[in-house]
């Protein structure tokens, strides 16, 4: 844990996830201190959760429980207690899963002045709340309540800004979460370094969050056509167990897993894939309105993508020249496209530099602009 040496107006942040890979809020962290804040970020200790090597404080809660129901209530109990305890000027309420305590504080401390909400995806559609009408129901009741009361909100794209503006009149300002300007490092490790074998074409489908309508079990059927290719996964997610057993059932070789990474080391890995895939399927408005982290990733790493037929994903890799948009989700149409895209390498260099270009012009260097608006710096 870092300590602090600032001395201007504290703000914390708040998010459920573990805060190693949240790359979008440890930028934003950044971001608030460059600005002259004292940051203090607060989530959660897993069992596998990586170290932590941060300029700002840090605060891992230590919960009984780590799923369902009474994980939220737990964690939103010690973040309510926990905010009085450190009287932060200003509260970053990351997602809709701490959003609760932090209004509650807001509105009942004298010490707060600022609120501010940042909606990393479509909370209330997301997979996980499919058939749990009740559950949803209580997340779809403290939106509600909470959300139109908001003056500064923003969220990850159009079409998720469009969603909540439509509901409830409040307005949310779009800070897509592009990756920091990439460079390839010294001393890059070689393929073998990292333990991925030479192949004549590798596939990387990276990410914190590869789970269930994600189009990681049609990657995998599609390998059992594809000897010649092989497919890395890197990172981690609720499908990962059950795909692991797809793999070990059909004697696939050309199918590796590799753990979570830091991210300069994930990186690495995207480096030397021939192409990022990006796969989610439209099963609800959640991954409909996506546009994944690693897209972006890809594209800082030049590296081509293969991705899914979704809006706001279609529409930026299209207008951008990335690289390829699948017709649907199914392993036939990702054999289809990676038979084709061999056949015409060509392309694929003309992907990668048109990444290259498009890197240039698009980095979260950029996108600060916009947050600039929303926090102002401490002097001024």
């Amino acid at each position: 844990m870092a300590s602090n040496t600032h001395k201007g107006p504290r703000a914390l942040v708040s998010v459920t996830n573990d805060l190693a890979t949240d790359q979008r809020v440890h930028k934003v962290c950044e971001f608030l201190q460059k600005r002259g804040y004292q940051v203090k970020l607060v989530g959660r200790k897993l069992p596998n959760s990586l170290e932590l090597d941060r300029t700002y404080e840090t605060r891992r809660f230590k919960l009984w429980f780590n799923k369902g129901a009474l994980f939220y209530v737990n964690y939103s109990f010690r973040l309510f207690f926990y905010l009085f305890r450190e009287k932060p000027d200003l509260m970053l309420s990351n997602d809709l899963d701490t959003l609760l305590p932090n209004y509650l504080y807001y509105r009942m401390s004298r010490k707060a002045k600022r609120l501010v909400y940042d909606s990393h995806e479509y909370f209330t559609e997301v997979p996980e709340l499919e058939g749990r009408r009740f559950v949803r129901s209580v997340w779809l009741g403290i939106e509600k309540w909470i959300v139109p009361k908001l003056e500064l909100a923003y969220t990850v794209n159009q079409s998720i800004a469009d969603c909540y503006q439509g509901k409830y009149k409040t307005k949310f300002i779009v800070i897509r979460n592009i990756s920091k300007t990439w460079k390839k490092p010294e001393g890059m490790p070689s393929r073998a370094d990292l333990g991925i074998p030479e192949a004549d074409f590798t596939l990387i489908f990276q990410g914190a969050g590869i789970n269930v309508d994600r189009g990681a079990e049609e990657a995998v059927e599609a390998m059992k056509e594809l000897p010649q290719c092989q497919l890395i996964f890197v990172g981690d997610g609720d499908a990962i167990p059950s795909l692991k057993r797809r793999v070990e059932e059909a004697s696939l070789k050309n199918v590796l897993f590799f753990p979570k990474r830091p991210y300069d080391e994930l990186m690495q890995f995207t480096y030397h894939a021939d192409m990022g895939l990006s796969l989610d399927k439209g099963s609800n408005l959640n991954y409909a309105y996506s546009l994944p982290n690693k897209v972006f990733d890809y594209m800082h790493a030049s590296t081509p993508l293969l991705v899914s037929p979704m809006k706001e994903v279609r529409h930026f890799v299209e207008s951008h020249g990335l690289g390829d948009v699948l017709p649907e989700v199914s392993p036939a149409a990702i054999v289809q496209a990676i038979r084709e895209i061999l056949k015409e390498p060509k392309r694929l260099e003309q992907w990668k530099a048109n990444c290259k270009l498009a890197a240039a012009e698009l980095s979260w260097e950029k996108e600060e602009e916009k947050l600039a608006l929303i926090y102002p710096k401490v002097n001024d």
